[in-house]
């Protein structure tokens, strides 16, 4: 009943993405596409038949291969190519006097790390981010009045994009048919705003707008400004009458004229419709039905090639779950002996064949226990 009431508010629905699958959202338990977990792998690590886990790096550790030392509590990440293969950037989730910022690890075409380096030093709890489609990467401030920092994993001097908003950032993600960059903020009333450019491709100046709903879990939507991007002394959520209120605003994805973000507070996945100007559920651990909820404490999401998504755990089983577009959700991965962390940037490679994150703490559920892996296998693409 529950389900048919969520289904049903927001009128007819549109489908999970561009996939021709029939509509079933809220996602439900079902067989994962890669088949059952193994047993634990070397690495502590639980996957699907045919995939294998390594670690590239560790906190405090130098990067093999390279003098570089990798970056205490990594966060949000992704993967930007260079040409000859590939960057991994990765935030640093501690205060500017412990390291944070961000950091990248560079890959040739067969995988191996050739490089590491600092691309973002001085800032504060540096959470998620977003890649953009001219491949900078927008590191996101988890402060009050925190700021985005776009960030040059080619090459160039990282800048603050105050036009984007003072807030509790949390994670970007860039949509470049209506040219625009989305943004969650983690705050248990946080909103969910869109960032217009005056210039696309030149984020120093733009609009700040804010999405403006009712209090239902579906329906329609519109955009309005924020009077006052700077936040001060009002803060950003608090300017717009009618904007909606989101539970601990988490990861932010852009696929096929859709935008999903995660809330941590109440465990869902929602997903706006951009094309169709409605908004919906895609994943309620209350609404799970039947069995337990494969997936809590939801965070840092990605998609792949093939239009799954995949979303990391902050706690839970420390878990890595995959969405279909048919709304369908299992467990991909479980990293054990790690209870006292989270799973955090997860991003495809462009060929959609490699999938890094990490865990932020580890084995020792300290910061500075942060390990970074990749895993590769038959994914679908």
């Amino acid at each position: 009943m529950l389900r048919a009431t969520v289904a049903g508010a927001g009128g007819l629905a549109l489908p999970f993405t561009a996939w021709s699958a029939a509509y079933a959202a809220p996602a439900q338990n079902a067989a994962g596409p890669y088949g059952a977990l193994q047993a634990a792998d070397a690495n502590g690590i639980q996957l699907p038949a045919g995939f294998t886990s390594s670690v590239v790096a560790r906190s405090r550790q130098t990067v093999p291969g390279t003098s570089y030392v990798w970056h205490d509590a990594p966060d949000g990440g992704a993967v930007i190519p260079n040409g000859t293969g590939w960057i991994y950037v990765s935030n640093a989730e501690t205060s500017s006097g412990s390291g944070g910022g961000a950091s990248r690890l560079v890959f040739d075409a067969s995988g191996a790390v050739v490089g590491a380096s600092r691309i973002l030093s001085g800032t504060n709890n540096n959470c998620a981010g977003g890649k953009t489609p001219w491949n900078t990467w927008l590191s996101c401030e988890e402060i009050s009045l925190g700021r985005v920092w776009e960030t040059y994993p080619l090459g160039g001097t990282a800048v603050a994009r105050p036009a984007m908003g003072r807030f509790k950032h949390e994670a970007a993600a860039a949509d470049p048919v209506r040219r625009v960059i989305y943004l969650t903020e983690d705050e248990t009333n946080g909103k969910f705003y869109r960032f217009v450019p005056t210039t696309w491709g030149d984020l120093s100046s733009g609009t700040l707008q804010v999405l403006v709903a009712g209090s239902a879990t579906s329906g329609s939507f519109t955009w309005a400004n924020v009077p006052d991007p700077d936040g001060s002394p009002t803060a950003t959520r608090s300017q717009v009458s009618g904007a909606k209120s989101f539970n601990g605003g988490e990861g932010c994805h852009y696929a096929d004229d859709t935008v999903w973000f995660t809330t941590k507070g109440d465990n869902r996945v929602w997903q706006v419709n951009l094309a169709g100007g409605t908004y919906e559920l895609a994943y309620d651990d209350n609404l799970v039905s039947p069995g337990t909820a494969p997936l809590t404490g939801v965070d840092n999401v990605t998609g792949s090639t093939a239009g799954d998504l995949y979303v990391a755990e902050d706690g839970g089983n420390m878990e890595i779950c995959l969405i279909t577009p048919d709304d369908k959700i299992s467990v991909f991965l479980r990293i054990t002996g790690q209870s006292s962390s989270e799973i955090t940037g997860p991003a495809f490679t462009p060929a959609g064949n490699r999938l890094y994150f990490s865990s932020q703490r580890g084995t020792t559920g300290a910061s500075s226990g942060g390990i970074t892996y990749c895993v590769t296998g038959p994914f679908r693409t």
